[in-house]
C-alpha cells in the first residue's frame, strides 16, 4: 500500500466508511449540548480533555449559563471555580468568557456559521470551529482532527503528515465533502472503541483487512 494510488486510496476509504457505519450506525459528537452556544463551550473545554469529563462539568455549568451574555457578565473568578475540573480551567475559562463577550459585542449573542467569524473568537481554533460548524449547523468546511483522527489516519495510511492542518488537508482530498463530519466521528469511536493508541484490537477490527497498520508491533496486533 505504500505505492497506492489516489484513485485506489480513495476506493479504500469508501470500502473502510461503509465498515465503519455498519459498525457504528449511531456515531455523533459525544459532546452533551443542546444548542450551538452549548456545544462552542463544551469543545473549548474538551481541549487536553475527555469528553465524558467535559460533560460532566457541563451538566452542572448549563444549568447557571444559558446566553453568551450570561457567560460574558459573569465573574471571572466565578467561572472559574465552574470549571475547575477540567485541565487547564484557567486559562479555558478566560478564553470562555472572552469569546462570550465578542459574541455579543459582535455576533448579538449568537453563533456565527462562518470558519473566519468563529476561529476569530477566544479559544476557537480550526478545529473547534469544525465540530461546530459540522454537528451545530451540519455544513461541512472541513474535518475534525483530534488526536484520534491524526491516529487512525495515519495507521490506516491515508495520511504521512505529522500536523493537524496537513492531516485535514489530505482528509479532505480524499473524501467527498459531505463526509468530512461523519468521517471525524466515526474514526474517533473506533479509535474509542477498537483501535486503540497502545493496545489496538486487531483481530477484532471492522476494517483490519482494509488496514496496512502503519506502526503496529506484531506484539500489538492482538490488542492483547
Amino acid at each position: 500500500m505504500s505505492r497506492e494510488s489516489l484513485t485506489a486510496k480513495r476506493a479504500r476509504l469508501g470500502l473502510i466508511l461503509v465498515c465503519l457505519r455498519r459498525a457504528y450506525p449511531d456515531a455523533h459528537c459525544e459532546l452533551v449540548h443542546r444548542n450551538p452556544l452549548e456545544l462552542l463551550v463544551a469543545t473549548i473545554l474538551s481541549a487536553q480533555c475527555t469528553d465524558r469529563q467535559v460533560n460532566i462539568v457541563t451538566k452542572e455549568l448549563f444549568k447557571t449559563y444559558h446566553t453568551a451574555r450570561d457567560y460574558a457578565e459573569a465573574p471571572l473568578e466565578d467561572l472559574t471555580e465552574s470549571v475547575r475540573r477540567i485541565g487547564f480551567f484557567r486559562n479555558k475559562a478566560k478564553n470562555i468568557r472572552a469569546c462570550c463577550q465578542k459574541l455579543v459585542t459582535r455576533h448579538a449573542g449568537e453563533v456565527p456559521m462562518e470558519m473566519e467569524s468563529l476561529t476569530s473568537l477566544d479559544g476557537v481554533g480550526r478545529k473547534t470551529a469544525n465540530v461546530v460548524l459540522g454537528n451545530a449547523f451540519g455544513i461541512n468546511v472541513g474535518v475534525v482532527v483530534d488526536t484520534h483522527v491524526a491516529r487512525l489516519s495515519g495507521r490506516i495510511g491515508l495520511t504521512t503528515a505529522n500536523t493537524p492542518e496537513k492531516i485535514e488537508k489530505d482528509l479532505m482530498h480524499l473524501l467527498p465533502g459531505e463526509d468530512w463530519t461523519q468521517f471525524s466521528h466515526l474514526l474517533i469511536w473506533h479509535g474509542r472503541r477498537r483501535c486503540s493508541a497502545r493496545k489496538p484490537h486487531c483481530a477484532a477490527c471492522e476494517i483490519a483487512a482494509l488496514c496496512p497498520r502503519k506502526g503496529i508491533g506484531k506484539h500489538a496486533a492482538g490488542g492483547r
